[in-house]
């Protein structure tokens, strides 16, 4: 059976036939001692198709999907344009040797291609690696070695990137120097107490907290010089009037020592130290609380954010908590007892840094272990959807820390939980339901938006018309005096219709003298004329009546008139 290479270069793929196995040997040991040997190996192994990759781009895109075990579609079709197609129905009679086992099964499952990784084949490609320049008459050394430098600079880069938000090595130096500042308040807390304690002891028994102590101490340097006056600001301090007196009292009657300026302002110089880490623990703990709800929520809102900050830290990244078994989170922290445990065969753990959650505290002595391996399963939920979800919500995390509440009420009362499906159901409809209120407050605000815009540009255009208004008065004027005249117009016009309406009824009274058909006639003609067919018609008519067309006809209709008179 025929033996092909497949070798992935920085420049591009390389398809290899070996076809000369036999002067070489079959065995690894054979095929090392003869990879040094160009001649040698050149006889057993030669090139048989070259692709090379078109840009920097293409090659980074080629070595990823090589890295994740994916076979791109340019491989592909290098692979079957160049190997030997077998015949409809029979398998091939050659096989395909490559360096990532994921990779060749990949081929084999999409193309059908046999593919075989083992160490002669690995062997095989080392020699071809070492000769690979020699192989390929175009390329140089130089070619490949910038190709191989560029290739591997961007493949890291890509690898470092990440999103800015999501920084969990943040989080595991905050936890780290959160864990560390602890151990040196309490120690410097403890130094103070002791320095002070030589010139006022009393003062250790009245008040307790470390920063308090520290805050005092700066306050009060020297016993002597406290009085009755100086209650008010120690009680704004302690934040007890009683204990502020109590203070006063006791320097009063105080047994210890005078200390001289110097030592007491050394004093004062370390309490302030100590209140300034104390401070600063304290918006370390802030910032701690802000990235652990970015990074993760669900995680968070379950456990904690010390608790869940410091299993982070203990697996090294949130992705290698992610992959974690819950059997696995469950003891972690726990790592020398369970050793211990497997070496003397005894019990093994059943939690590790879990124990300081408050569930397992609250939890019975029989119930602890039940209890951590409940919280353990939970916690690894909330962390996968924490490390491979695009939106961040918590509002998984709060339904499995219901589910963990309700298994506590299970253990204590016997009432039973809510299932898993259930749960995570609520959990996707809640989330759901958060989405769609979002996007219906942005289209209210973009339509609130939109609405002022457009109130915004009709009170500009109405203060335009109204700056346009202003100096027109002249023209209004000017309107005015037209009105005046067409009114006196329409006067002239009125009394004109009356005079004629008038010589209409004298022609009427003379016609009357005259034969009964042109009577008839005539009435018939009036009554035409009376009723008109339509109203716009007669309209029509009664501006002719009342307007003459001309001066002149108004003149003879008078002076037919004054005839019809006579």
């Amino acid at each position: 059976m025929a033996l092909y290479l497949l070798f992935e270069s920085a420049s591009g793929y390389g398809l290899f036939h070996a076809y000369g196995i036999d002067e070489i040997g079959q065995s690894v040991e054979a095929v090392r001692s003869s990879v040094l040997d160009l001649d040698r190996f050149g006889k057993a192994v030669k090139l048989t198709a070259f692709n090379p990759f078109s840009s920097a781009v293409d090659a980074l895109n080629q070595c990823n999907a090589i890295s994740e075990g994916i076979m791109t579609d340019e491989l592909r079709s290098f692979l079957e344009l160049n190997l030997p197609k077998p015949k409809e129905g029979k398998k091939a009679k050659y096989s395909l040797g490559v360096v990532e086992p994921k990779v060749g099964s990949h081929i084999s499952e999409v193309t059908g291609i046999p593919c075989q990784s083992n160490e002669f084949v690995q062997e095989l490609l080392r020699g071809v690696r070492l000769h690979f320049d020699r192989f390929i008459n175009e390329l140089k050394d130089s070619d490949l070695e910038k190709a191989q430098l560029g290739l591997g600079h961007s493949y890291s880069r890509a690898k470092v990137k990440f999103n800015v938000n999501r920084v969990d090595n943040m989080v595991i130096q905050a936890i780290f120097l959160l864990d560390t500042l602890d151990k040196d308040i309490n120690s410097f807390s403890m130094r103070v107490r002791e320095w002070f304690s030589w010139h006022f002891p009393e003062l250790v028994k009245i008040v307790n907290d470390n920063y308090l102590y520290a805050k005092l101490a700066k306050f009060i340097v020297n016993k002597s010089d406290l009085a009755e006056k100086d209650i008010p600001a120690l009680a704004d301090i302690v934040g007890d009037e009683d204990k502020a007196k109590e203070i006063v009292e006791a320097a009063k009657a105080s047994m210890g020592q005078d200390l001289s300026p110097v030592d007491l302002i050394n004093v004062q110089q370390f309490a302030q130290r100590v209140m300034n880490l104390s401070e600063y623990r304290k918006n370390l703990y802030e910032y701690l609380v802000t990235k652990m709800n970015d990074i993760a929520p669900n995680l968070t809102s379950l456990i904690g954010e010390v608790v869940g900050a410091r299993l982070i830290s203990h697996a090294g990244s949130l992705s290698n908590l992610a992959k974690c078994a819950a059997s696995t989170l469950q003891i972690l922290g726990a790592e020398k007892a369970l050793f211990r445990a497997l070496k003397t065969r005894g019990n093994t753990p059943k939690y590790g840094l879990i124990f300081h959650s408050s569930f397992i505290g609250r939890a019975s002595t029989k119930n602890k272990g039940r209890m951590a391996r409940y919280l353990a399963n939970k916690c690894s939920i909330a962390s996968r959807i924490d490390c491979y979800s695009e939106a961040s919500t918590s509002v998984f995390g709060q339904k499995l820390r219901e589910q963990v509440e309700e298994r506590l009420e299970f253990y204590d009362k016997g009432v039973a939980p809510r299932k898993n499906l259930d749960v995570m159901k609520a959990a996707i409809d809640s989330m759901v339901n958060d989405t769609l209120m979002d996007d219906d407050d942005n289209e209210k605000a973009d339509t609130s938006a939109k609405k002022s815009k457009k109130k915004k540009t009709k009170t500009e255009t109405d203060g335009d018309a109204m700056d346009v208004d202003k100096p027109s008065n002249v023209a209004d004027g000017e309107a005015e005096l037209g009105t005046e005249k067409k009114k006196k117009k329409k006067k002239h016009k009125l009394e004109e219709a009356q005079e004629e309406n008038g010589a209409a009824h004298a022609n009427g009274d003379a016609e009357e003298t005259q034969t009964p058909k042109k009577k008839k006639k005539k009435s018939r003609e009036i009554s035409e004329e009376a009723e008109p067919k339509t109203a716009t018609e007669g309209k029509k008519k009664k501006n002719e009546e009342a307007e003459p067309k001309t001066a002149t006809e108004g003149k003879k209709k008078k002076k037919k008139a004054v005839k019809a008179d006579e």
